[in-house]
């Protein structure tokens, strides 16, 4: 432990700027995920006798009991053991769904640990890559089970979660508790999100609207090879415009992003955040941790049939409603809290950040990798999801133009996700889409393939 302390403070020198600005690429996920987390009562490892296993001990409770979701842990294990004594699929879907909320916000917590390592741009690409670990994960093996609508309805589902539930849960409960107060927010990050969400919209809304253009006469093989065909280009347009985010977030104009100030318990602003463990010793728990996420994804994927014909909900409404709210509700519980203190630039980067990445990186992400894979996956998520995606992102758009929050914006976003997630509830779809290979951009005709129950 006297270790790290010295550690700290060599790494704390090193991350000041020349201005004194930190250096570090803590984000507003990672922000988000510190809410939820504990100091480590170290009292208890000194009083081991064996003096060897103490790092080992400290190590162990730091990455297992340093959240206040490891409570949620053990469903890890029984999850594992429900699949392998063939339990039940619903008992291993829910578990694994449980499993997924505290591995999620350990993740964020060793990549940040990392990041105290590497620098603001290694580090900041590691959080782009690993902030929606869960997200991608599941999708890559739905990807790999030939599962595409479970792919898109559970990314589709990502986005309107970040954009509706969790900015809106945000901003009426900071609404409401902050009701005498000034709550205020810089409108450029939300811009920038709001304009690269816009421009992922078009990308997903093209080739829908090619399969409407092209008539019933006209529709063809052809056809359908143009619009894989014009997927695949607009995937690595988003791609193209992710990287370009990501050099204008870390490098040119980095201050926009930086999160505001928190103040501790006692009132007085936290420091930079230091490193309590090793870098190797983070880098192993990271692959480990991620390893978790696989293995419970893989069970997901392969129990969201079963459990959909259990409890008498269709697949698209497990993928686009539950899937997102479990599976990101640690960094969900992070914005409400730091909108409760009226901190609502950071809450904005955990739902907008979120959004976008998934949008613009994991969706376009995964179209290339089926595209490798000789899948045939596109950008068409259907009229309904594409629907209820452009409104959910024109109506964020307007709620954060004028750069103020009050309670009423976060119960319009709120009614619009309830709405949205009832017009899927009574939507049942055909058990046969679960599995659609994408392979068919067929013409809709004039009887509608889903069932309203």
């Amino acid at each position: 432990m006297r270790k790290y302390a010295s550690d700290a403070g060599l790494l704390r020198a090193a991350r000041q700027g020349p201005h004194g600005r930190s250096l570090t690429a803590r984000t507003a996920h990672n922000m988000s995920a510190s809410a939820l987390r504990k100091k480590s009562d170290a009292s208890l490892v000194r009083k081991v006798p064996f003096a060897p296993l103490r790092p080992v001990l400290a190590n162990l409770q730091e990455v297992f009991l340093g959240t206040k979701l490891a409570v949620l842990f053990p469903a890890v294990p029984l999850a594992i053991a429900a699949q392998c004594a063939n339990f039940g699929q619903v008992w291993v879907f829910a578990l694994s769904l449980l499993g997924l909320i505290p591995l999620a916000e350990r993740v964020s917590f060793l990549t940040e640990q990392i990041a105290i390592y590497t620098g603001p741009t290694v580090g900041g690409l590691l959080n782009a890559t690993c902030g929606n670990a869960t997200e991608l994960i599941i999708a890559l093996f739905a990807l790999m089970e030939g599962k595409i609508e479970v792919v898109k309805c559970s990314l589709l589902g990502s986005v309107l979660s970040n954009l509706l539930l969790v900015l809106g849960s945000s901003l009426f409960c900071g609404g409401v508790v902050n009701l005498g107060s000034d709550q205020l927010y810089d409108r450029t990050q939300a811009d920038v999100s709001t304009g690269l969400l816009i421009l992922g919209v078009l990308c997903q809304s093209l080739p829908l609207m090619l399969r409407y253009a092209v008539s019933a006469g006209e529709h063809s093989v052809a056809a359908d090879t143009t619009g894989l065909d014009l997927s695949r280009a607009c995937s690595i347009v988003m791609l193209l415009a992710y990287v370009a985010y990501l050099f204008f977030q870390l490098k040119t104009h980095a201050q926009l992003f930086e999160p505001q100030e928190v103040a501790d318990d006692d009132g007085e602003a936290e420091e930079d955040e230091q490193a309590v463990i090793g870098f190797a010793s983070g880098l192993f728990w990271l692959a480990f941790k991620t390893v978790l996420i696989a293995i419970l994804s893989e069970y997901v994927v392969g129990t969201i049939e079963p459990t959909s014909k259990s409890w008498g909900l269709s697949v698209s409404f497990i993928s686009i409603i539950l899937l997102p709210i479990v599976g990101n509700a640690a960094e969900h519980a992070g914005a409400i809290i730091f909108a409760l203190k009226n901190k609502l630039d950071i809450t904005l980067g955990v739902a907008l950040g979120s959004a976008t990445q998934i949008s613009m990186f994991v969706v376009p992400l995964s179209v290339i990798v089926a595209w490798i894979a000789g899948i045939q996956m596109d950008l068409d998520f259907k009229l309904l999801e594409t629907g209820s995606l452009f409104v959910s992102v024109i109506v964020t758009a307007f709620t954060l133009q004028d750069g103020s929050s009050h309670y009423l914006k976060g119960i319009l976003l709120l009614l619009c996700y309830i709405v949205i997630g009832a017009c899927f509830f009574v939507t049942r779809q055909p058990a046969s889409h679960a599995n659609n290979n994408g392979a068919g951009l067929s013409l809709p005709t004039g009887t509608s393939s889903a069932q309203v129950a």
